[in-house]
């Protein structure tokens, strides 16, 4: 696929307007009030995994009201001390899938809780084990459309509260440290990392490959390839059904959420992404941490020749050495931005 998107100079200034919602913090902030009346953490159950050099939980914490999330918890065996915690979100469409999947974070040597998709899980991968009980608004059949014409009901209000919850849940199990604690994920799962990041203040950093909702009315004029996609097939039998959509989606767009930051934070993007336009990523990024009276430290890779794949396993690499860097380095607190 050729590049699509702006050229690399443009990018890297690229600052678009944004049509927030001016009740956008008041949202979210009586979305995690409703959500955080309870304990995280439900149950945390060992299970046998066949691996001798790591421990696993099978995890069940409280998401969105109250509803029961699952997700693997995993820890180095034999690790004493208070560990950094990575909290990982998937992709879209994917599970939490089998406990040995994911075994890059924990073999770096951090505490890793893998989140499971509320109502997803059936498009690849192993699988997910978390119903949406709240899936019947009215809307389309995939997670991108489900609940799309009114805030409340979105699909994805119930998911970026999972993800916020899912961090209480990682600092309320045993050895964790939880001044350590970073979110990372790539697409759906670059996301509602980046979500976290706007919605958590005290996260230690943000880790966030080609995502997903970013930028979203230019990636719904520029790519047909799902999850976009579905919001448009959609739209195109809902004639009219525009307004309501865009207003739900303002909700959820992550430069709004990038705009409140304050973490540290790393992206990655592909240059010829035609699942998330490279755009919204950038736009993120340049808009990243402006509203949070800081200067947060910040640095996206991007890979000219490369689409949805990104980097890859060249990116993890800078990923895994930026957040050693990061973890290990003397608390510093930021200056006014």
């Amino acid at each position: 696929m050729p590049a699509f998107d702006l050229p690399l100079k443009e990018l890297e200034l690229y600052r678009p307007d944004l049509e927030e919602p001016a009740d956008f913090d008041a949202f979210w902030l009586g979305t995690l009030k409703e959500a955080g009346q309870t304990d995280p953490v439900a149950s945390a159950r060992p299970v046998a995994t066949g691996l001798r050099l790591i421990q696993t939980w099978d995890v069940t914490f409280r998401g969105f009201a109250g509803d029961p999330v699952r997700a693997w918890f995993s820890r180095p065996a034999g690790a004493r001390e208070p560990l950094p915690a990575v909290v990982e979100y998937a992709g879209y469409g994917r599970g939490r899938g089998l406990p040995h999947e994911r075994l890059t974070w924990v073999n770096a040597g951090c505490a890793h809780l893998l989140m499971d998709n509320r109502g997803q899980g059936d498009q690849y991968g192993c699988g997910g084990d978390t119903p949406d009980p709240h899936a019947g608004a009215p809307g389309g059949p995939g997670p991108a459309v489900r609940g799309l014409l009114a805030p409340r009901d979105s699909h994805y209000r119930r998911l970026i509260t999972d993800a916020v919850r899912a961090v209480a849940a990682v600092r309320a199990l045993p050895g964790v440290d939880v001044l350590r604690t970073a979110a990372v994920g790539n697409s759906q799962g670059g996301g509602l990392a980046l979500a976290v990041a706007g919605l958590v203040p005290d996260l230690a950093a943000v880790l966030v490959t080609a995502p997903f909702l970013c930028g979203i009315r230019r990636a719904l004029d520029l790519t047909d390839a799902a999850p976009y996609g579905e919001i448009t097939a959609y739209l195109s039998v809902h004639r009219g059904a525009e307004r309501a959509a865009y207003r739900t989606l303002s909700y959820l767009e992550g430069i709004s959420f990038a705009r409140r930051a304050q973490a540290p934070a790393h992206f990655g993007v592909g240059l010829r992404d035609t699942v998330c336009p490279p755009s919204g990523a950038y736009a993120a990024f340049n808009r990243y941490g402006e509203l949070s009276g800081m200067d947060p430290r910040k640095e996206i890779h991007a890979y000219p020749y490369n689409g949805h794949e990104g980097g890859d396993a060249v990116h993890v690499r800078r990923q895994l050495d930026w957040l050693t860097d990061v973890l290990d380095a003397p608390e510093v607190t930021p200056g006014p931005a």
